[in-house]
């Protein structure tokens, strides 16, 4: 019998079977029935800013090559995200230490791979993004959870790092965080920050919701740390999923270990996605749109569902979910998202997905849909809690 590698036991990111099942409901349904209600995922409805798909369709036109870049990327669209940086957070980041990817999850393999070793320890707050810990382990290293809850507003706080013994070899934080929305302040995230280097511990902050926040204020680890490694990404407030496009703020002593990576694993982030990314930066009036309706969306979530039955959410500061315990209502979240699903029409994420401990008693729900689905939501499920 051949031998499997460690990668093979990694688990499933359950929000892409979720898909999977909504996809066939979907398909199954009679002609005029109610139409599956899409809060499972975190993809906005929109797609690309009109102007990165018109840079990238005038770039097709042009019958460029559209070969294989730098590993690091464009070097126009790295100085574009330099200016970014210097424009939003007023932070000095040379172009030079900017690494384009594909999408933030390729970044988090060069990241883990260039800063650990197998065994080592990374942090990570719990509830978490699966990927972190999943990647970390078939890479051979040990994710070491943070219980965190409503109390600490699911983040990490310094009381529980210094609390670590031994100190962990790295820390994962994200704000805004997936799944509850929550954020660190800047003068948390700084503290985190200085509290990693002073300790010798790398950071790796996940920024890939910004730009999506609601009323507390955006900070990057580029600006507190010199040894942090951020990563962001084109997906979210940018609404590029399918593009593959992302960047990682490097500090000096992992640049060319992560160059060397990207140059073996991906060769180069896709070319016409970069030429449409660079472009995004330009389309800020129909990003800030986009936002608003996730804003009137959220709104209405956070009245419609404590109505409904679903009144025990978690701050949501940023990104565009709700982290809804649904203690009350079953201590099974696969099976009641199952039976959401199949009795309401309403795709949502269990818990267990992003909390393996607890997250039997918890759903994910995502409101960067339509507004005329976000809005319908509470009526459904109020009227499916009614029945059941």
């Amino acid at each position: 019998m051949l031998k499997a590698g460690r990668g093979a036991e990694a688990p499933p990111f359950l929000v892409m079977d979720v898909i999977a099942a909504a996809n066939a409901r979907a398909s199954a349904l009679p002609p005029g029935a109610p139409g599956i209600l899409r809060m499972e995922v975190g993809q906005p409805s929109t797609g690309a800013p009109r102007g990165a798909a018109e840079a990238a369709i005038r770039a097709l036109q042009a019958g460029a090559p559209m070969g294989y870049t730098e590993a690091f990327g464009l070097r126009s669209l790295r100085e574009r995200i330099s200016r970014h940086y210097a424009d939003k957070y007023g932070a000095a980041i040379a172009p030079g230490r900017i690494a384009v990817t594909v999408g933030a999850s390729g970044a988090f393999p060069l990241a883990f791979l260039a800063a650990f070793d197998p065994g080592d320890r990374i942090a990570m707050a719990a509830p978490f993004y699966p990927p972190y810990a999943n990647i970390l382990t078939a890479l051979g290293m040990q994710p070491v959870l943070l219980q965190c809850d409503a109390s600490t507003r699911f983040q990490p706080s310094l009381a529980m790092l210094e609390a670590l013994d031994p100190r962990p070899d790295g820390l994962i934080v994200a704000s805004p965080c997936n799944p509850a929305g929550t954020m660190l302040s800047p003068e948390e995230l700084q503290a985190v920050a200085r509290w990693c280097h002073a300790n010798g511990v790398r950071l790796i902050s996940d920024e890939i919701y910004h730009g999506l926040s609601y009323g507390m204020a955006e900070s990057t680890a580029a600006g507190f740390s010199d040894s942090a490694v951020v990563i962001n990404s084109f997906s979210k407030y940018f609404s590029m999923t399918g593009w593959r496009i992302g960047w990682m703020v490097l500090p000096e002593d992992l640049l060319r270990p992560v160059e060397c990576l990207a140059q073996n694993m991906f060769i180069s982030a896709p070319h016409v996605a970069q030429v449409a990314a660079e472009a995004a930066f330009d389309c800020i009036e129909e990003l800030e749109a986009n936002k608003a309706a996730y804003g009137r969306n959220r709104a209405a979530l956070l009245e419609g569902l404590p109505a409904a039955g679903f009144d025990r959410l978690a701050e949501a500061d940023g990104a565009f979910y709700l982290w809804a315990d649904i203690g009350h209502l079953s201590n099974d979240s696969v099976g009641f998202a199952a039976r959401m699903l199949a009795e309401a029409g309403i795709a949502a994420t269990p818990g267990v997905d992003f909390d393996r401990a607890r997250g039997h008693r918890f759903l994910r729900f995502s409101y960067c849909g339509a507004e005329a689905a976000m809005a319908e939501a509470p009526a459904r499920l109020r009227d499916w809690l009614r029945r059941g």
